[in-house]
């Protein structure tokens, strides 16, 4: 071609009149204004339009795209990402496509009472949609997961997303939080609007949480003061710091025993109080048991037996008043039955526990003599004891087979911590605690609200890879050090995020907990063939990660991280970590591959 005919436009070249604008620019003013740091997103066209504007119009600074490589991934990011910052990160979502790649990330985010906010492209218009967009379309393209969504919404015109993008955003942070969907059209963003339309960006508002009926309050501080053996048992009770700050307060307030379930970091692990390494002791020893933001409280005062017939029994004394503070009376859907069995109590208060402290704790301190002070400080004694002694079992069977090959849990964890333990670090993902024994919680001082970020929520696995880099993403600007204790098996569902880590340089190290296969599930089986009297010999047929192995040092190498391994010989554990540390603290992610014992 000449050069005159590579300067001519085609004739036919549609672009924005110097007086119009783009209806995705007035997208991200909205979106800025929600305050947003981050976006993620795997590419797709049915949110080409908003994706322009962010990286262009918006400078591709609050929020910045993190460039994903599966919706999952996008979703469980940004779920850990709030669990770290305690704000939302943004998520950009392609059609019906990408929604059914997402919708597992969803759902955990859900399960989890944790609000993700999902930006999800459609075209509506079916006289405009190009070929791929009638299978990328849909009429309705929130159904698909609106069971288990606090909100959604379709919005018709700017003026209109505007203010749902906000409404979208304050329903998402009241509680109890979750998942919001806000429905994109392609015409929406991509439709010139005359400059000289003046679209206003709402102002955001959030709401107060919910506080307990003060009556009700009385009445369990009443309780509390009068009871002989109170237990504060707390699940996802701490919001915010303050809440672990309020929880060892009110604690301190009664010398009473504290269960931390886990799914947020509500109570410091060495606090003399902590008797969740004793909890069936503590659950049967109590006269009053509160529940604060318990997902599971029959879960917390039963058991149940799976056997060929399971059975339950109650764990705590049949005479214990059972006390409830939770805003999971105030939600709950049909379909998805997250909501556990139903455990009768003596007092429900339908509330968020993290709010509802500050009276409690007034009450507590106002009803509290100097007789009852004296009770509770030889209380406290007792369960300071209690504690001690439940610790020091920990580490003498943290050092039952320290030399075995493949390494024990234990070995990995407590290898781990000599290495972070004096610097600010925070455990971004440990799937699902039992399957490294607990090992972390049992052996390290976790004392800040960053340090321990719970599980998925509701069980998927998938989440611990992306959902330790959103947590790192968050620590990022604090300078923390990150550390992910992966399973493997839930690596293996989105490997690609070790690329997104390496890609924006995001500081992590993974620590593999490389049992080479899905041993829950094997466990499963085995007890099915028992329970068949069949013999277990071929239980582990179809969980079994091996034949191949799979080398996770070459995998996370070959997409631009730092790692070494398999390490099977346990002395070889701690110089990998060593070398892995100094990558990480140079700004950059890290793997290091442990063939590990199956618990």
């Amino acid at each position: 071609m000449t050069q005159a005919a590579e300067a001519t436009p085609p004739a036919d070249v549609q672009v924005l009149a110097d007086n119009e604008r783009c209806g995705s620019d007035y997208m991200v003013d909205v979106i800025k204004s929600l305050g947003f740091e981050y976006v993620c997103a795997n590419p797709g066209s049915s949110f080409r339009g908003l994706h322009e504007s962010v990286i262009n119009y918006g400078g591709n600074t609050a929020p910045e795209l993190i460039t994903c490589c599966h919706e999952e991934s996008s979703v469980a990011m940004a779920h850990a990402y709030f669990k770290a910052e305690g704000k939302p990160l943004a998520v950009m979502a392609h059609g019906t496509v990408g929604l059914q790649h997402a919708a597992m990330a969803i759902y955990n985010a859900w399960c989890d009472r944790v609000p993700v906010y999902v930006l999800l492209g459609n075209h509506l218009d079916a006289s405009e949609r190009r070929a791929a967009e009638w299978y990328h379309g849909v009429q309705d393209a929130a159904a698909m997961v609106r069971d288990y969504v606090k909100w959604d919404d379709t919005p018709h015109s700017l003026a209109h997303f505007g203010e749902s993008a906000v409404r979208a955003y304050k329903i998402a942070m009241t509680p109890p939080m979750a998942p919001v969907v806000i429905t994109l059209d392609g015409g929406l963003q991509e439709h010139p609007v005359s400059r000289d339309h003046r679209l206003a960006v709402p102002r955001l508002t959030l709401a107060s949480p919910p506080q307990g009926d003060s009556a009700a309050v009385d009445e369990l501080a009443r309780m509390l003061v009068a009871a002989e053996s109170p237990l504060l048992v707390a699940d996802r009770l701490a919001r915010t710091p303050n809440g672990v700050t309020l929880l060892v307060e009110l604690a301190e307030a009664l010398q009473a025993g504290v269960i931390d379930q886990g799914s947020r970091m509500n109570f410091p692990s060495r606090h003399p109080l902590n008797q969740t390494q004793r909890g069936a002791a503590a659950v049967g020893d109590a006269d009053v048991i509160v529940g604060l933001e318990v997902s599971d409280f029959w879960s917390t005062v039963n058991g149940l037996r799976d056997q060929l017939h399971r059975s339950t029994r109650r764990v705590a004394r049949p005479t214990a008043k059972l006390i409830t503070v939770t805003t999971g009376d105030l939600y709950i859907r049909s379909n998805y039955q997250d909501f556990r069995r139903m455990q009768e109590v003596d007092l429900a208060i339908a509330a968020d526990g993290e709010a509802t402290l500050p009276s409690l704790i007034e009450a507590v301190k106002r009803l509290t003599t100097g007789d009852r002070t004296r009770v509770f400080q030889e209380r406290g004694a007792r369960l300071t004891e209690a504690s001690r002694a439940a610790a020091e079992r920990a580490r003498v069977a943290a050092s039952y087979a320290w030399e075995a090959s493949p390494v024990s849990t234990a070995r990995l964890c407590a290898e781990l911590w000599t290495q972070i333990k004096n610097e600010d670090w925070s455990l971004v993902s440990s799937y699902y605690s039992p399957d490294v024994g607990g090992w972390a919680r049992r052996l390290w001082d976790f004392s800040r609200p960053y340090q321990w970020l719970g599980h998925a929520g509701g069980g998927g696995i998938g989440y611990g890879a992306p959902a330790s880099v959103g947590g790192a993403l968050a620590n990022k600007k604090h300078g923390r050090l990150s550390v992910a204790i992966q399973t493997d098996g839930d690596l293996m569902y989105a490997p690609g995020v070790l690329w997104t880590a390496a890609h924006h340089t995001i500081p992590l190290l993974s620590v593999m907990h490389n049992n080479r296969g899905y041993h829950m599930e094997a466990m499963h089986v085995q007890r099915m063939c028992s329970a068949r009297d069949r013999g277990i010999d071929r239980g582990y047929l179809g969980s079994e990660l091996s034949s191949p192995n799979i080398d996770y040092a070459r995998l996370a190498q070959s997409m631009g991280v730092y790692a070494e391994g398999p390490i099977e010989n346990p002395n070889d554990l701690a110089p990998a970590l060593r070398r892995a540390l100094a990558v990480v603290k140079k700004g950059e992610p890290a793997l290091v591959d442990v063939v590990t014992q199956v618990r």
